[in-house]
């Protein structure tokens, strides 16, 4: 760079960032600037933002010619200078005329693109950086480490192509996938509805207490492992041993309340059956998270971890359950604190391709109604929790009926919102002795 143009002047560099020379990146800048003046359609296929160039001249450059293409209008010195005029960084003609000298031709300007993004994802972990290194306290890590999987996949494209994807889907039409294309749920009509638990979608089950929901994510969590599967179950409410007590009753067919003092209740057939049922579980790849105070970023790092250790199987992630999840931002108000959460989650389930099924409660208002069966919008803090998910399915007594000859429990299961799929209610019998949801046999 000569002298008349040097780009490493400090009054230009971004507040907040060490002040280095980076005359590679400020070269690269300059001629991805230049070759929009040389071919200016090139500005409808560079994806870049003002924000990710280092200088603010350079900033307040593409800006310019983002607002002339918002306009229609062409990109050319004329113009840009009118639209520069009086601003703070004294970016005149000699300026736009030297970047265009930069630029020989316009030909790769995608590799500089590259660069741009490249060095914008490291400017933005140093600032996280240096921010955790003068305020070390846990917010700043976590925001660190947030800064770090966000970027993890900035500002890549998709490699596939348009004919990629039309030969998966023709090999989809041509192979068996088998019955169902998700994780299998253990049920046959909500396998019907859902076609298994979708990789990659964010799956809400909720209820008032005692009905069943924690209960209904043991049994597709069990269900899972027995494919052979992996399961992050994360506990907010219940510890583990609870939990591990509920599954085996499941399991071996004995009655929870003997799992209290199993030494003084279980029977010597009962004892066999919880001994073949812990060997059983022992063997599966099932992971228990039951810290109290578990955030969203505790969350990502252990599905991560399991993902790297488990990446050709089957995964399935649970969380019990939304308002237990600790928050680290002040909100205004709890449903945008609640938001921030399902998108962040929603994120993941995408990022990671593993299906999040997502516990919640519903407020206390569907009590007082005369139609106790849940809605959408009886879900607690419901507004993006309902723009979040991708299946939403609502867990309701059916008045206790009775299901002969079991005493089992009716429960209705609506699944009020699918994405990509038909809705309707189907119903469970709930052995609640045994934590055991089962197909509904009229």
């Amino acid at each position: 760079m000569n002298a008349n143009a040097n780009l490493s002047n400090e009054i230009h560099y971004l507040n907040g960032l060490p002040n280095i020379q980076q005359e590679n990146l400020f070269e690269a800048e300059g001629i991805l600037l230049g070759a929009v003046f040389l071919a200016p359609e090139l500005i409808h296929e560079i994806t870049l933002e003002s924000c990710h160039f280092s200088q603010k001249r350079n900033q307040l450059l593409f800006q310019a010619m983002k607002e002339l293409q918002n306009e229609n209008k062409p990109i050319d010195i004329i113009l840009m200078a009118e639209k520069l005029a009086g601003n703070s960084e004294n970016i005149g003609i000699s300026y736009m005329n030297n970047i265009i000298s930069r630029c020989p031709k316009a030909d790769n300007y995608e590799h500089y693109q590259t660069i741009i993004l490249n060095e914008y994802k490291l400017r933005m972990l140093t600032r996280s950086g240096f921010q955790f290194l003068n305020e070390p306290t846990l917010e700043r890590a976590e925001h660190f480490y947030k800064t770090y999987t966000d970027l993890q996949d900035f500002g890549k494209v998709n490699p596939k192509s348009k004919r990629d994807i039309l030969y998966d889907v023709f090999e989809e039409m041509v192979e068996d996938q088998g019955e169902i294309s998700g994780t299998d749920t253990g049920f046959s009509l909500l396998n019907s509805m859902l076609n298994g638990l979708q990789n990659g979608d964010l799956i809400i089950i909720a209820a008032r207490p005692s009905v069943g929901k924690t209960a209904l994510a043991l049994n597709l969590a069990e269900n899972c492992c027995k494919e052979g599967g992996a399961v992050d179950f994360f506990s907010l409410e219940m510890p583990a041993k609870q939990l591990i007590k509920r599954m085996l009753s499941d399991i071996s067919y004995v009655e929870g309340s003997k799992w209290k003092n199993s030494y003084r209740y279980f029977s010597e057939n009962d004892y066999e059956r919880a001994v073949n049922a812990v060997g059983n579980l022992d063997n599966w790849d099932l992971h228990i998270h039951d810290e109290p105070r578990q955030t969203v970023a505790d969350i990502r790092a252990a599905i991560q971890k399991t993902k790297r250790e488990h990446a050709n199987g089957g995964h399935l992630v649970v969380i019990d359950y939304l308002q237990l999840i600790t928050q680290t931002k002040q909100f205004e108000r709890q449903d945008l604190a609640v938001g921030s959460i399902t998108r962040e989650l929603k994120q993941i389930a995408r990022h990671y391709e593993v299906p999040i099924v997502l516990l919640s409660q519903l407020s206390r208002g569907v009590e007082q109604q005369a139609d106790k069966r849940p809605v959408m919008s009886d879900l607690r803090d419901s507004g993006s929790i309902e723009q979040d998910a991708d299946v939403i399915m609502l867990l309701s007594r059916d008045e206790f009926e009775q299901v002969s000859p079991d005493k089992c429990e009716l429960i209705n299961l609506n699944i009020a919102k699918h994405r990509n799929g038909p809705v309707g209610v189907i119903k469970l019998a709930f052995e609640k002795n045994y934590s055991r949801f089962r197909d509904y046999l009229v």
